[in-house]
């Protein structure tokens, strides 16, 4: 009887256990870019693998890695709050790495460079896998994407160049363009910072704003908008501008400009307002 009894408690933990969310370590060999490449993947509590779930990619910034959502900005604490006021559905998040502290030796960034096809990397090879695996997303009205600075930069501009794949982008602190580096040795020129800061300037997300068609502007007005910045932040112009010009093509956007800087205690506040936010416009 005591072992029928310790078994019974010992199945009801492993029930609770599993009953509790979950952050999942994964990986993915890439042939893309010729690496193994990490990422988080926060799992809801009570996760069924026979139900669909929609997703949100959650990107990291420069000098940072796929852990940093976790272990810094606190996301499965404030995601199982959310999930338990209905503030957030159930939802799969999937943290990518793309970078490292050392932005001079290692490459950082969401977009292809020279030998580091990020980009054909994210669509082609992580989307796939990792909605596979987790049952989630699937289609536009399941998927979202958010993320702070570089991070910020890349949702913005792969919901641009991808309108038909996200139903909402939350930029954080944004970094949506730059300014070209005029190295003085041209040995600099080989620095994977200087290729990360010239990949942001050929995929200015402002820069695409002026050069958007009817057609384009069409596609935008698919995604569900949110640009968010720290009132003493040195990129807030950069988001003021781009929802500027967004208004003016007509495009709904929201924007706000909160007390704050280019900080964790930032971006962690952010995230009460970016899950539930891609919450609502889940499909």
């Amino acid at each position: 009887m005591k072992r029928i009894i310790l078994l019974c408690l010992g199945l009801a933990a492993a029930a609770v256990a599993g009953a509790q969310s979950q952050i999942v370590t994964e990986s993915i060999q890439s042939k893309k870019l010729g690496a193994e490449i990490k990422y988080n993947v926060y799992v809801p509590a009570g996760y069924n693998p026979e139900q669909a779930y929609p997703v949100i990619y959650l990107l990291h910034g420069l000098y940072g890695n796929y852990s940093n959502w976790v272990e810094t900005g606190g996301m499965k604490a404030v995601a199982d709050e959310l999930i338990a006021t209905g503030e957030l559905r159930p939802t799969v998040i999937i943290m990518p790495n793309a970078g490292d502290s050392d932005v001079n030796a290692y490459q950082n960034g969401y977009f292809n460079v020279k030998d580091w096809p990020y980009e054909d990397f994210f669509f082609q090879e992580l989307l796939p896998e990792a909605e596979g695996k987790y049952h989630c997303g699937g289609s536009k009205g399941q998927r979202a994407i958010m993320g702070l600075s570089m991070g910020g930069g890349g949702t913005i501009v792969y919901a641009q160049q991808h309108p038909d794949l996200f139903s909402s982008a939350y930029g954080m602190s944004a970094w949506l363009d730059s300014q070209r580096a005029q190295p003085q040795d041209p040995a600099q020129k080989e620095s994977k910072f200087f290729l990360t800061n010239e990949s942001v300037c050929d995929h200015s997300a402002l820069n695409f704003m002026d050069q958007a068609d009817e057609a384009t502007i069409a596609q935008l007005k698919t995604v569900k908008w949110f640009l968010d910045c720290g009132d003493d932040d040195s990129l807030m112009m950069l988001s003021v501008n781009l929802y500027t010009k967004m208004r003016r093509a007509g495009l709904p956007c929201e924007l706000r400009i909160r007390n704050g800087a280019h900080t964790w205690e930032y971006w962690h506040t952010a995230l009460r307002l970016s899950l539930p936010f891609a919450s609502r416009n889940f499909q």
